[in-house]
């Protein structure tokens, strides 16, 4: 029989972590929104467009938007080219004046 180690006793540390702040809706809108333009850019891009040679056929064709919309979800969350960024200022202010 293997012993088994009592568990470690609580020291305090983890009170004194800060807790993550829950994701604000006006910053998480305005990056749903960046995504969207995204993956409409990406689809006039011609991102996700069936190849000609060795392509997944029809597959391809129809989870191809699936690709493009996690692909803009992603640049986005990096960042994206800063329509979020704008658009959470503008919707901040708005929600502040409306206060």
């Amino acid at each position: 029989m293997i012993p088994t180690l009592p568990p470690p006793a609580a020291s305090g540390l983890e009170s004194a972590r800060p807790k993550p702040m829950p994701p604000d809706p006006l910053r998480s809108a305005a990056e749903k929104l960046e995504a969207s333009f995204l993956s409409e850019m990406l689809k006039s891009a011609g991102f996700g467009k069936a190849q000609e040679s060795f392509g997944g056929g029809v597959g391809e064709e129809q989870f191809s938007s699936f690709l493009r919309d996690a692909e803009a979800r992603e640049m986005a969350r990096g960042g994206g080219i800063g329509l979020a960024e704008s658009l959470f200022e503008a919707l901040k202010e708005r929600s502040d004046a409306a206060r």
